[in-house]
């Protein structure tokens, strides 16, 4: 037999053995790996503590990895010793060592600004883009990154954010708006605002969301930009992203408490200064009343406010919806001023078919506004009264003395009564539908209403109106409602290197407007206030009217959009606009942009400087754009109107008003018209530092101005007509910059700058001339009626202060002036051609800059802004140092010591440099993280205004560039007038409560 055929049987002893030794080599090595191995779970979170889902965690050096679900949590097995991975778009990635006491994690990654640069998802209007594909100057501000604080009026949240936008709050009223520019106003007559679009949805009063509703703010500056919304968009356009429901479902509450006070007031002669006057003085007329009264403060209170917000969001991958409750309850720091608001707000979403083919978007905002407005002549009574003078006499009544503008200021606030309401409602409905393959329609109805309820009564024993009317009652009601309707389609395809998108819609648009009022004086009773306007016996023509108009905007438009490699992209965009606010001759308007944009960075020349240059984009754009805001309902159309005429009816019998011609027509009439030509640079350096230049040339002509125009062959002496030129020329720069970006302490900065140069170019053409246009009227002040301050001329800017230029006083303390030959003269000596230019309200250059720190859960944010190199006018002041005053009146402390004898006189000498810099707000905060799911509460103190860096010596130097008292006011007929309006501007301390609960 061969050997080599005979198969050996192992002994039964060795192999038990054999057996025995595998089955103890596999336990140990079981025991090994389990040893090895540990399970880990967390949270992943941003650098403000919201959570991140879809972040990607990673065991490092292996191929193991998971990412995060929609509440930032994560379960992953890793080996101990090892470490894992974390990363999201836009934050820089973070490793984490795992050990035997490694369980559960909470993970904070902090911003990576150049990929957030990159990757950000801007609104370009009717659709989005990513930052880093822009040609266009547009700016982006995250809601996170809004100003916080005790806000009533939703554009405080933008100030200092965005280079070349200017938010000017004139005045402390909670009630008052801000004035918007955005590289500098291009219209006389018009808004100078910028478009509103919140959620699509253009020409939407920007108070209807509430800050805590805004997701992100995209700011659209050049017209190659803007000119998709064609005729509106020559102000620029301010897009609202709010925020909607998301995947998970989360419960949100916000609260804040607020004590506000008053810093600054005029410094007005004490009750002991006024006497110590007259006692050096010897003056035998002046009154001693007794009291030691300050009246400003007299006014003032300490301001307690609040403001709550809670919000639901519920969200899966076909549907989902949020819905929120706000409450305001924002007290003056003047007695009987405030607003009260209550907002609502839902938005929902559903997505059908199996593909999620058809979107359908639902949201609906609402809030109602209650508010009692000022009588503003208080200021002036405050600044007049002897501070001798009590505020109640001996029987316990308001105290009255004789003289001119002498009212008791706290009487005038007490003894009347002004409640105005305002409700405002937006809805819309959007349908989105992929049609095919690279095909998406897109179709949204909206409709927005607004209106104002005013109620105003002054009792028979009211100082002013009330006595001299026997009681006086007004009630007013105004409303407007918008309907909109768009359709449009997308394109998008990616063949090769080729990147290719378009779109081309259709918009229909009305706006409806009316509303009626009416008065009545002559009550025997006060009780019924202004609840019975028939129980007044006294009524004139007038006391009733009523109104209502119409206007309808159809639009085509269209944007195409080609990139290249990832270097080089190219947009194009069209719009046509036919409005009925036209003339016959110019009914519709065409609206055309291009840009272009080429990432030099991206060409293989620049792979040397990737170290150091993480992204370099050069960008031109140029684009024309519209105002038709100036234009206004039948502006075009000859108008009859009601006047002082009257003529005899013989088949009545009776007399009756005749109506005659109050406006020529106007078949020429168009919107004004801005080209605008824009260079910029973006750039981000070291993987810390990421920002944009910009350079703009604005151009506006056909601005809209009424001249005189003579009689015959015109009925009327006046016409609205095209005729001007102006034009803005400016840079901008934008840095955001993490100079620290550790695991437990972080520091970011960002900063913002802007100049800007505005020039009149023309004013006249050969059917329609003017010289000069006065503006800045000084009429109501003493010794003023009739007077101007500005002047709007060709080779000025807007808000040009004109008059004769202080040289100081004399020996005797008369005021001198310059007249044309450099000569030193007395006031009487001057003449108009001695008149010369005192600088404008134009500023130099403004600012805004931003710091956030954080230290583990602790958090500090510093924000502030400033304008410089602007002049304004302080009248208040001019009219206060009179010699005249004392000792009737009160006067300003250093009066005593200016060493003037003479009346004012309106000049240089009342002109300051009203540049400053205000520490906007400071906020410490520490986020307890709750271990549920990515839930958190976080605490916070909050201060508001809390110091101003300014030489100026009124009040507060931000004045603004419409009406003192913050009403809506177009055009820039009186700008950078301090006059008799300071309602302070509270500093303010708030404690706050941030609370998310996610389930």
């Amino acid at each position: 037999m061969n050997s080599k055929n005979i198969k050996r049987v192992p002994h039964p002893m060795w192999a038990n053995k054999s057996l025995l030794l595998m089955i103890l080599m596999l336990f140990l090595s079981a025991g090994m790996f389990a040893q090895g191995k540990k399970k880990v779970s967390g949270t992943v979170s941003d650098n403000t503590g919201s959570v991140l889902s879809g972040a990607t965690v990673i065991e490092v050096g292996t191929k193991n990895a998971t990412t995060t679900d929609f509440d930032g949590s994560f379960t992953i097995e890793v080996a101990i010793g090892g470490a894992i991975e974390v990363s999201f778009i836009g934050s820089a990635k973070q490793k984490v060592q795992i050990n035997e006491s490694s369980s559960k994690l909470n993970i904070r990654l902090q911003n990576d600004g150049y990929q957030l640069a990159e990757v950000q998802v801007v609104s370009v209007g009717y659709g989005k883009v990513r930052k880093g594909d822009l040609t266009g100057a547009i700016s982006t501000v995250r809601g996170d990154d809004l100003v916080k604080g005790t806000i009533s009026s939703t554009e405080q949240v933008l100030q200092g954010k965005v280079a070349g936008l200017n938010v000017i709050r004139p005045s402390g009223d909670p009630s008052a708006g801000s004035t918007l520019r955005l590289r500098g106003g291009t219209s006389l007559t018009a808004s100078n605002s910028p478009l509103i679009v919140v959620d699509g949805i253009a020409g939407v009063d920007i108070n209807v969301i509430q800050p805590s509703d805004i997701k992100s703010v995209d700011v659209l500056k050049d017209a190659s930009a803007t000119a998709i919304y064609g005729s509106r968009g020559a102000n620029g356009v301010i897009i609202i992203t709010t925020k909607s429901g998301t995947k998970g479902v989360s419960v949100v509450y916000s609260g804040l408490s607020s004590v506000g006070f008053v810093q600054d007031n005029l410094d007005l002669l004490s009750a002991n200064q006024w006497r110590g006057y007259v006692r050096q003085t010897g003056n035998k007329d002046a009154i001693d009343y007794g009291a030691n009264t300050n009246w400003q403060k007299e006014l003032e209170q300490t301001a307690i406010s609040q403001s709550h917000t809670l919000s639901i969001n519920s969200g899966k991958a076909d549907s989902g919806f949020r819905t929120s409750l706000s409450y305001l309850n924002n007290e003056g720091v003047i007695k009987t001023t405030g607003l009260e608001r209550l907002s609502a707000n839902i938005s929902a979403y559903q997505y059908l078919g199996e593909n999620k083919d058809v979107k359908f978007d639902v949201g609906l905002f609402a809030n109602i506004d209650k508010w009692h407005p000022l009588d503003y002549r208080i200021f002036e009574r405050s600044y007049n009264l002897n501070p001798t003078i009590p505020v109640y006499d001996s029987n316990g009544e308001f105290t009255s003395v004789a003289g001119t503008i002498y009212e008791n200021p706290v009487e005038i606030l007490t003894n009347r009564t002004v409640d105005n309401k305002r409700h405002r409602i937006l809805g819309y409905f959007k349908t989105e539908i992929k049609l095919f393959k690279d095909f998406t329609a897109v179709g949204n109805i909206s409709l927005e209403h607004n209106a104002v309820q005013a109620n105003t009564y002054k009792p028979s024993y009211a100082v002013m109106e009330g006595r001299t009317e026997d009681g006086y009652a007004q009630k007013t009601y105004s409303e407007y409602t918008n309907g909109q309707g768009e359709i449009y389609l997308n394109y998008n395809k990616i063949i090769d290197k080729h990147n290719i998108s378009a779109m081309a819609g259709y918009s229909y648009f009305e706006n409806i407007y009316e509303g009626f009022g009416a008065q009545r004086s002559g009550f025997v009773t006060d009780e019924f206030t202004y609840n019975n306007l028939g129980a007044g016996y006294n009524y004139r023509l007038g006391d009733v009217y009523s109104y209502k108009g119409k206007s309808n905007l159809a639009s085509f438009f269209a944007r195409a959009n080609y990139g290249y490699d990832s270097k080089y992209l190219l947009t194009a965009t069209i719009r046509r606009d036919g409005s009925s606010r036209f003339g016959e001759n110019n009914k519709w308007g065409t609206f055309p942009s291009a840009s272009a944009a080429w990432k030099i960075s991206n060409e293989d020349f620049m792979s040397s400087t990737k170290d150091w240059l993480g992204s370099l984009k050069l960008r031109v754009g140029y684009g024309v754009t519209g105002n038709q805001d100036g234009i206004g309902e039948y502006k075009s159309l000859s108008i009859l109107g009601v006047g002082n005429d009257s003529y005899y009816d013989p088949i009545t019998g009776t007399w009756s008003l005749a109506y005659s011609p109050k406006q020529n027509p106007n078949p020429d009439l168009k919107w004004e018209t801005t080209e605008q030509i824009n260079v910029g640079v973006d750039f981000s350096l070291f993987e810390r530092i990421t920002g944009s230049f910009e350079w703009y040339s604005k151009n506006t002509h056909d601005l809209l101005y009424t001249y005189e125009v003579p009689q015959p062959p015109y009925l009327v002496g006046t016409m609205l007509a095209n005729v001007g030129e102006m034009s803005n020329k400016g840079v901008e720069l934008t840095l955001n910059a993490d100079i620290i970006k550790g695991d437990k302490f972080s520091w970011n900065a960002n900063v913002t700058l802007a100049h800007n140069i505005q020039k009149i170019e023309k004013l006249s053409n050969p059917t329609y001339s003017t010289d000069v246009i006065y503006s800045g009227s000084l009429h109501g002040l003493s010794g003023m009626s009739g007077q101007y301050s500005q002047i709007i001329a060709e080779g000025y800017p807007v808000g040009t202060f004109w008059g004769f230029k202080s040289a100081g006083l004399d020996e005797n303390g008369a005021m001198l002036y310059y007249n044309a030959a450099g000569e030193k003269v007395l006031g009487d000596a001057v003449v108009d051609a001695d008149k010369r230019d005192l600088g404008n309200i134009q500023p130099d250059l403004t600012l805004g800059i931003g710091m956030n720190f954080t230290y583990g859960n602790f958090d500090l944010g510093i924000t502030g802004y400033g304008m410089f190199g602007q002049k304004a006018l302080n009248a208040t002041n001019m009219m206060l140092n009179d010699p005249s005053r004392l000792p009737a009146y009160n006067v300003p402390d250093d009066f005593l010591t200016s060493g003037i004898t003479s009346a004012p006189k309106y000049s240089s000498y009342w002109i300051e440099d009203a540049s400053f810099f205000r520490l906007q707000t400071l906020t410490i905060g520490y986020t307890l993280p709750i271990n549920w799911k990515g839930s958190k509460l976080r605490v916070y103190m909050l201060g508001e205004n809390l110091a101003v860096f300014t030489k100026y010596k009124g009040v507060d130097p931000e004045i603004g560039l419409n009406a003192q008292d913050g009403s809506d006011q177009t055009g820039l007929a009186a700008p950078g007038i301090d006059k008799y309006n300071n309602y302070p501007r509270p500093t303010t301390v708030s404690v706050g409560l941030n609370f998310t609960l996610n389930n």
